[in-house]
């Protein structure tokens, strides 16, 4: 643990050294999603591999940069891409982004990812705000030894997604005649897509959609204490009976840059009313 707290701090160190204004707000734009990092003003961009020990993305669509600056009047971090478990990486370091923003001084966190709808309602495109979680990720980057300083031992996670947040957002999305939808992520280890039994298992387990990240980055932040709002694109439709519908990556980024009008609209929104 001491070993991880210094790493962290000469992270922050570095970032702090770059940077001009203390953000306020991060922001993890997953999949197709990171192109909102492009309108921050007054910009300091820096490479994850710049970063001391700062994992870096090897994934298509995930530039792999945080961006600190001005936008929509908020100082935000916002991370274009972000770190997977199936990568390779350990938990701590799919959480390490996390860990160094609540060192700079963030406690609020906006976390988005693309994800595979299972609720027979959802069509791609559409944008959900994650109102809950299950973890199916088989593992948990709050394993090991704890340091109460960073969080307590046993965090509750009965408002992961916090939940004056969410109706925050939910309202907000009314007012400005942003169609949304509401439901619990599935967290899987991925990176192969599900199978027919396990889309029917997660929809009989109370999923609406399903994706490979979001949840270790929510553990962590919840252990830190901090308020946490989840919006998920959905990219593409597997709840169509006996048989789903192939899906690549490729098609994955296309939704995802459809649908980013009315996601990059409902984060600019909320940007302007959370509360840092």
């Amino acid at each position: 643990m001491k070993e991880q707290k210094k790493k962290v701090e000469e992270a922050a160190k570095y970032v702090l050294s770059k940077i001009k204004i203390k953000p306020e707000v991060g922001m993890i734009l997953g999949s197709g999603l990171g192109d909102l990092a492009d309108e921050v003003q007054d910009a300091v961009s820096i490479p994850f591999g710049d970063i001391p020990n700062f994992p870096t993305s090897t994934v298509a669509g995930h530039a792999g940069k945080i961006v600190v600056g001005i936008l929509e009047g908020r100082k935000v971090l916002a991370m274009k891409g972000r770190i997977h478990y199936y990568e390779g990486y350990t938990m701590k370091q799919v959480t390490f982004p996390i860990r160094l923003m609540k060192k700079l001084g963030i406690n609020t966190l906006i976390v988005t990812n693309a994800s595979g709808g299972i609720n027979p309602s959802f069509k791609p495109g559409d944008l959900m705000i994650i109102t809950d979680h299950i973890n199916f990720q088989g593992a948990n980057p709050l394993l090991g030894e704890n340091d109460d300083e960073w969080g307590a031992r046993f965090p509750d996670m009965t408002d992961a997604y916090t939940k004056t947040i969410v109706k925050l957002a939910l309202d907000i999305a009314a007012k400005e005649g942003i169609p949304v939808q509401n439901g619990v992520f599935t967290a899987v280890a991925g990176p192969n897509y599900e199978t027919v039994a396990e889309i029917k298992m997660l929809r009989t387990f109370g999923a609406d959609a399903v994706g490979m990240s979001t949840v270790p980055e929510v553990l962590v932040a919840r252990h830190a204490g901090m308020k946490i709002l989840g919006i998920s694109c959905v990219t593409d439709v597997i709840h169509t009976g006996e048989k789903t519908q192939s899906v690549s990556h490729e098609e994955v980024l296309a939704v995802a840059n459809q649908a980013k009008p009315k996601f990059m609209k409902l984060m600019k929104a909320v940007l302007r009313e959370i509360p840092a």
